[in-house]
């Protein structure tokens, strides 16, 4: 199996959380607004990718409607038509797909994509989201990595986009934070047991935790080390200790100089 390198530019910038997002400034996470004012800025983005019901990948986190809008239900219930057409509450614009956004960005600034576990198993997928994401990525110039919380999403990129850099989003998984997932699954995934079976070049791991062992031990063997979410310059700065790069919100992060 092919393990593409994660490209240079995403150890640069600091990597905005689901975009550069302000609702004090009407920019909201993973809205078209929030991809814009990161690219402006410079950053890196962060974007997470849901499928709709006819297979069309939007950029929207959560997998229920109910936080981000005035409607309701699944996401995956909506087909992407329906999804457009719902506006995100106080930002002014309606859900984006994953195609716009990668037009808006155009390759200017390191596009981190997170592939959601609509199915909540964290142990198997359709593949479904994987070949829809693969396909909007066909021929796109500019830097561009995928990762999940699933690492049978991120084999399954392997497969279907093998040039394309893939990592595990990856984390404590304190089982009271976790919960419904089983305590079991939890100790699993907190192992990070499917680096190297899923052809991972990197994890994104939860910053509190990075003096993990095998966060390090994985770094010894290669492994670029992304972290989420820092909120605060000074827990940047902690993070970094471990982390080569971090992503962020709520603040403004320094750009080192080129």
């Amino acid at each position: 199996m092919t393990r593409p390198p994660l490209p240079h530019a995403f150890l640069q910038a600091p990597i905005a959380h689901r975009g550069l997002h302000d609702r004090a400034l009407d920019r909201i996470e993973n809205s078209r607004a929030a991809a814009a004012a990161a690219a402006d800025a410079g950053y890196g983005i962060e974007i997470d990718l849901q499928l709709s019901s006819d297979g069309v990948p939007v950029v929207f986190h959560d997998d229920d409607l109910d936080r981000l809008t005035a409607a309701r239900g699944p996401v995956a219930a909506r087909t992407a038509a329906e999804l457009c057409a719902i506006p995100l509450a106080g930002g002014g614009e309606t859900i984006p797909t994953f195609a716009q956004i990668l037009a808006l960005v155009a390759g200017r600034v390191p596009l981190l994509v997170e592939l959601k576990d609509q199915s909540g198993t964290m142990q198997t997928t359709d593949g479904r989201l994987e070949r829809a994401a693969a396909a909007a990525l066909a021929g796109y110039g500019g830097p561009v990595a995928v990762m999940s919380f699933n690492p049978a999403m991120v084999a399954a990129m392997a497969q279907v986009a093998p040039a394309i850099p893939r990592g595990i989003v990856t984390a404590a998984y304190d089982p009271a934070d976790w919960a419904p997932m089983p305590s079991a699954l939890c100790d699993r995934l907190r192992a990070i047991p499917d680096y190297d079976a899923a052809g991972a070049s990197f994890i994104s791991h939860e910053w509190r935790d990075l003096a993990r062992p095998r966060v390090a031990d994985l770094a010894a063997q290669g492994a670029a080390v992304l972290c989420w979410t820092v909120r605060s310059a000074a827990d940047e700065a902690r993070a970094r200790r471990h982390a080569q790069n971090v992503t962020f919100e709520g603040y403004a992060a320094a750009i080192p100089p080129a």
